[in-house]
């Protein structure tokens, strides 16, 4: 059952990470948005590994979410990804194009603050008149 409503909890959070990602990253440019667009790409990628694992710990969606994150930053250095957005736009709002090395500190940060919003959303939840205890 807290399976179930983990997951539940993490598809409701989908439609507005992305959201709040998109909307980051298209009014403004520069470093600032940059950095909130791979923060909130981080929180994104943990809370894809929640719906897919949800009872594992939150240290290890957190931390696969940040592998994830570094590896398709450097994936950047090849050219593959700038060739396939040159095929298929959107491919650059999910792969990006350019290695970015602020972008390693903006994943740091979003897969460090993933788990604490998590913990701390599980805890009101459970604090929750007519919730059930945990």
């Amino acid at each position: 059952m807290q399976a179930r409503n983990r997951r539940r909890s993490a598809a409701a959070c989908v439609p507005l990470l992305i959201a709040l990602g998109l909307a980051s990253r298209f009014p403004g440019t520069g470093p600032v948005a940059d950095a909130a667009g791979g923060v909130f790409y981080a929180v994104l990628i943990y809370v894809l590994l929640v719906l897919l694992r949800p009872g594992a710990a939150m240290l290890s969606n957190a931390l696969g979410a940040l592998g994830f994150c570094v590896a398709l930053e450097l994936f950047q250095l090849t050219e593959i990804p700038l060739e396939l957005a040159s095929v298929f736009a959107p491919v650059r709002l999910v792969l990006g194009t350019t290695f970015v090395p602020l972008d390693l500190l903006a994943y740091a940060i979003g897969a460090a603050a993933a788990p604490i919003a998590d913990l701390l959303l599980g805890r009101i939840r459970s604090a929750a008149p007519g919730s059930l205890p945990r």
